[in-house]
């Protein structure tokens, strides 16, 4: 239970809270003016405190991050399980990851060994808060003690009261269910698969989308396409795994490879050589052939025709002339067969060298043909690796095109499979869900009588686990607000009989606004019967005019009215000043 709410700040009205009932009343003062309003009394701050203090996340727009009082420190005091007496918890808004706990009940060791004021971090004084408050077991479980404890104080800014299955508007529908079923002592891991499937189809939703982009749908592909790059890829990969497996590195492979080029250019060299040899073998067989002796019997002809006789002497110089040619014929038919002979011979002997080294070129290509040097090794190895890389990549497609075209009748198919399997274990926990129903029904009889027709359903839905609270012509706000109320004391009820939630339950003065007075009076009666039978504690504020209504009624007020009385008046808020 909560015992004291209070702060560094002297101003600040200390709230003292009991067992039961708790009434906290704001009054309009006599001094009042036609302007001053009851909502600046600090009411609804009572609750916003109580939440910073029990672990909520630190909000700029929070009330305790408001320049005014974020310096202040605030502590509540409360009952802890296996703790003899009251632990304290403090917390500032200028540090508001800073939270003092004495003693440190966050250790799993005996408390007694740590009886100090501990700073623990936010999360783990979350996790303490689910551990020790509603006995969650595991950090992993699916179920958040925060919002569990929303169920318990629920806030008007956060649109708390908007909905019994809700507490802050734009909530999931699966998460307040995954929560409310571990209260009532449902299958969380089932309901859980609501939202996995949930999850599931927002992601196909999205991803159909996408792919009606021509960027991102190149990007995901088709299925059927990707598993034929998928085939090839893995098909190169083959091979490259056969290559390396069969590859074996030549020792001395740069050297053996330098000496193969050197002889290469050899041939090469050589064979130039012989084009052209061949070339001048030919103009010089064709110029042998071609050399014969001068004839000079057409001048005697020549002379006699024009009467010139022809002396023995220049006859004698004819043949001198003549003996001449003939000797550089023969020089020249001499000089060409050399030629011929030398060239030939260079010719067979470049192609008996070119032979030899023909075979030496091969036998070094055979070596290189055999394997390879460590480099090629290395380079096969980083293309297979390249291959791989490629392959995953595809395979992340491929499931990504599959998810994408898996069709809605799969996703229908595992939804009906779930609802039969929440219907079986409904059934098997039939005692718990009457037991609730029937506990709802009662209190809403109790505020509205047999013909309103209460009831709580439990129910798996298409799309999620529901949880149904009806009451006859509810669309009243009045009727709604006390179909919240019924819905929060059962869930409290419930959920503290199975040792499965805290023993306290706080409400805002926005939960009677429009209500009847027969049923504020009726309500209160209620609560303050329910919480001395289960002996729990109800935190309700209260304007004094609702209150009042409860009174003409016939609702006796005064045991369960708790100090501070708050007023409009600057000095009479809970903070005791206005900001």
């Amino acid at each position: 239970m909560l015992r004291k709410l209070k702060s560094s700040d002297s101003r600040f009205h200390e709230v003292q809270f009991g067992p039961g009932l708790n009434l906290l009343v704001a009054e309009r003062d006599e001094a009042s003016t036609d302007t001053d309003s009851r909502n600046g009394a600090g009411k609804s701050s009572m609750i916003e405190l109580l939440h910073f203090l029990l672990g909520a996340r630190n909000e700029a727009s929070a009330v305790w991050a408001n320049d005014a009082i974020k310096n202040h420190t605030f502590e509540l005091l409360l009952d802890w399980p296996g703790q003899p007496e009251a632990i304290s918890v403090k917390r500032s808004g200028a540090s508001p990851g800073r939270i003092i706990v004495y003693p440190d009940i966050t250790n799993s060791m005996p408390a007694a060994l740590f009886a100090q004021k501990t700073d623990v971090p936010l999360k783990t004084w979350q996790w303490a808060i689910e551990r020790d408050l509603y006995k969650v077991t595991t950090e992993d479980s699916g179920v958040s003690g925060r919002a569990m404890l929303a169920f318990a104080m629920r806030r008007v800014g956060r649109g708390g009261f908007l909905e019994p299955t809700k507490t802050v508007a734009q909530q999931s529908p699966h998460d307040a269910m995954i929560n409310l079923c571990y209260l009532f002592g449902l299958d969380v891991a089932l309901t859980t698969q609501y939202r996995n499937l949930s999850n599931q189809e927002t992601t196909r939703r999205k991803l159909v989308e996408a792919a009606k982009d021509p960027v991102w749908g190149r990007i995901v592909g088709k299925s059927a396409e990707l598993r034929g790059e998928m085939g090839a890829v893995e098909q190169r990969i083959s091979e490259l795994e056969r290559q390396i497996a069969a590859f074996r590195v030549v020792p001395e492979y740069e050297h053996i490879r330098r000496n193969a080029d050197l002889l290469g250019e050899r041939i090469r060299a050589m064979r130039a050589a012989d084009d052209l040899d061949r070339r001048n073998l030919q103009d010089m067989q064709q110029a042998a052939t071609d050399i014969s002796e001068p004839d000079d019997r057409y001048l005697e002809t020549a002379y006699q025709q024009l009467g010139v006789v022809i002396g023995s002497e220049v006859r004698r110089r004819f043949d001198e002339v003549r003996v001449f040619h003939q000797a550089v014929v023969r020089n020249r038919e001499r000089q060409l067969r050399d030629e011929i002979d030398r060239v030939s011979r260079a010719l067979e002997e470049r192609r008996r060298e070119r032979e030899a080294l023909g075979e030496q070129q091969a036998a070094l290509l055979r070596t290189l043909n055999s394997g390879g040097a460590l480099d090629a090794l290395t380079a096969l190895q980083y293309a297979l690796a390249r291959e791989q890389a490629q392959l995953e990549s595809l395979r992340h497609r491929f499931q990504a095109a599959q998810a994408l075209e898996a069709s809605r009748r799969e996703i229908e198919i595992k939804r009906l499979e779930l609802e039969e399997a929440i219907v079986t274990d409904l059934e098997d926990r039939a005692e718990i869900t009457d037991a609730a129903n029937k506990l709802f029904n009662q209190y809403a009889r109790k505020l509205y009588g047999d013909d309103s027709n209460p009831y709580l359903a439990f129910k798996p839905g298409r799309r999620r686990m529901e949880i149904e609270a009806h009451i006859a012509d509810d669309r009243s706000r009045g009727i709604h607000n006390m179909l919240i109320f019924c819905f929060d004391l059962t869930l409290a009820v419930t959920a503290h009989r199975a040792g499965r939630g805290p023993d306290f339950l706080v409400h805002d003065s926005h939960l009677y606004d429009g209500v009847d007075e027969r049923q504020v009076a009726l309500a209160l009666e209620l609560a303050a019967d329910v919480m001395s039978t289960e002996g729990l504690q109800y935190i309700v504020t209260m304007n004094t005019d609702d209150l009042n209504k409860a009174v003409s009624m016939g609702f006796n007020a005064d045991p369960y009215i708790i100090e501070p009385y708050l007023t409009d008046q600057s000095s009479g808020g809970l903070f005791g000043f206005r900001f």
